[in-house]
């Protein structure tokens, strides 16, 4: 395994070419209609309500970066639940369907359960039930699976890298059992959710050893296993190609001892490729960020938790919504400064990585908007 190089994060990186949008002169009523360069329409919000974790994953907030002395944001610089909402009801005008909400771990957020219980009460345009759905590290599971489902959260999914203790250890590097966290995802079963989904961050010589037990253990459970390429989000987890499985090979492995056959996606621009058991025990996922770019239907928009608008996992700036939101701006004004953003975005990072106009371009932390 290659040596891992961590650079320095500081505060000035984490507000990396943040600015606030220009809200135009003219104001439109928004359609739900909206299509940025590409042609590609709003359909997903993802909301990270904390910057911080529990855990050290080393993927992710590596513990030599985010250590003790880390300058996490202060509460008052945090969205609170009524600017949240607001801005996800503004989102929902555009199109918006899905709301994930993310981290850091959002379960750490205190009273998370009251945010969800007021975008649960939204609806989509059409009148519909909001798909509303959280990822969690799964560590406070078993203590909050059912105040989650009692509030209104429709699914979930729980980040897992392994089942091996000692490698799950190691991955999230705080000594953290890997029994507690099965315990969790019993435990959102419990409380009656019905569609469960477990993530696993498929690190070459790191845990792809565990790629055909967790595809044991999750059959016949109705619990989807997604299968994610390591990602060179950030700047901070030591991104080095040779430490990447193409997802056609987790296929591979798992194909030759339980055989699999591949299933449309649930909806277009759906960033997992679907394979289902062929003796019909369920489904697995793969997400190929690196090896084969979904750039081309991503529908999805990001909200930082200090409520910046990022257009890309990848992004290397932000549009600070917050600063309208705090000074009073209307809803309408608000709503035609996302519509001109998102209008003018053209991002295709995954399509791009590695070329010359890239080149010692600083990205946002994956922590800080989550994945």
């Amino acid at each position: 395994m290659s040596e891992r190089v961590i650079p320095l994060i500081d505060e000035r990186q984490r507000k990396i070419g943040s600015h606030v949008p220009v809200v135009p002169a003219q104001l439109l009523s928004p359609d739900g209609l909206l299509a940025d360069q590409r042609g590609r329409a709003l359909h997903d919000l993802r909301i990270s309500v904390t910057d911080r974790c529990n855990f050290r994953c080393t993927y992710c907030m590596p513990k030599e970066v985010f250590d003790k002395d880390y300058p996490y944001l202060a509460h008052g610089d945090l969205l609170n639940f009524e600017e949240i909402t607001r801005l996800a009801k503004i989102y929902i005008e555009h199109g918006v369907e899905k709301i994930r909400l993310t981290g850091g771990e959002p379960l750490l957020r205190k009273h998370i359960e009251s945010l969800i219980e007021m975008l649960a009460s939204l609806k989509t345009r059409t009148g519909q039930a909001l798909d509303l759905t959280l990822t969690t590290n799964g560590s406070l599971l078993r203590k909050k699976a059912k105040a989650l489902k009692d509030a209104g959260l429709s699914r979930l999914t729980v980040s897992l890298d392994g089942l091996d203790d000692e490698i799950f250890r190691k991955m999230n590097d705080v000594d953290f059992p890997v029994t507690d966290v099965l315990d969790g995802i019993e435990a959102t079963r419990e409380a009656g959710f019905e569609n469960i989904k477990v993530n696993m961050v498929v690190k070459k010589g790191c845990n792809d050893q565990e790629i055909i037990p967790m595809a044991r253990y999750f059959k016949n459970t109705g619990v989807t296993l997604r299968f994610i390429e390591f990602m060179d989000v950030g700047a901070s987890n030591g991104w080095n190609m040779s430490e990447v499985l193409p997802s056609a090979d987790v296929i591979k492995k798992i194909h030759e001892v339980f055989p699999l056959t591949n299933i449309d996606p649930n909806y277009p621009g759906e960033v997992a490729k679907r394979w289902k058991y062929v003796d019909g025990s369920g489904e697995v996922g793969v997400i190929s960020s690196v090896t084969q770019a979904f750039c081309k239907d991503c529908s999805r928009a990001r909200l930082s938790t200090e409520g910046k608008m990022y257009l890309c996992l990848f992004a290397t700036e932000g549009h600070d919504l917050k600063a309208l939101l705090r000074e009073g701006r209307t809803d309408l004004e608000i709503s035609n400064a996302i519509a001109q953003v998102w209008s003018q975005r053209s991002d295709r990072y995954s399509e791009l990585r590695g070329s010359p106009e890239l080149a010692n371009k600083a990205k946002v932390e994956m922590s800080y908007i989550g994945g």
